[in-house]
This record gives structure tokens, sequence and C-alpha cells, in this order.
């Protein structure tokens, strides 16, 4: 199994109630049910206010790096994707376990 865990930002000056972060946290919250390849799913805002913490979540798990790639290439992950380019930036760690 393969862990995928990415960490959001928002860029300074924009928001959670942003029209656009709006939209790309309901994208990301569909996923769950859009990508066959995905195991588990979890996405959600971070909870604790500390000047280095990131904002926002997505921590799921597929099978194996083929899946992996199937997940990153599929257009609703893609339309995702780019929305949160518009707002954010992240970073992204993807592990076996």
């Amino acid at each position: 199994m393969i862990r995928h865990l990415v960490l959001f930002k928002l860029n300074d000056g924009v928001e959670r109630d942003d029209p656009r972060v709006v939209a790309g946290v309901q994208a990301f919250e569909k996923l769950g049910g859009l990508v066959p390849e995905l195991r588990s799913w979890e996405c959600a805002w971070n909870i604790t206010d500390r000047p280095i913490a990131y904002d926002y979540a997505i921590n799921c798990s597929v099978e194996d790096t083929a899946a992996l790639q199937r997940y990153l290439d599929h257009p609703d992950h893609q339309a995702g994707v780019a929305l949160w380019r518009e707002f954010a930036t992240w970073v992204i760690a993807d592990y076996a376990f």
C-alpha cells in the first residue's frame, strides 16, 4: 500500500471563505467517491493555529504505484489540482506502508 499525503498552504491574502477555495475544497471532498483506485480518503482543514502549520490536508491510500499514477492522472483529480493552483502551494509525500 502507498500513502499519499498532501499539505496545502493558502497564499497570502486568501481566506477559507474565498469562493475559489470553497470550490477547491468541494472538488477534493468528492474525489473519495469518484476515483476507484482510492482505498482510503480523508481531507480536512487544519484545526490548530500554529505559524508553521499548513491549512488543508489530503491523506489517502492506494494499492501500488500504478494505482497512484491512475489517481494522479484521473480527470477529477486534475480538475481539483487546477483549482488549488490558483490560490495555494503544497507539499507532497508518497510512501509505502
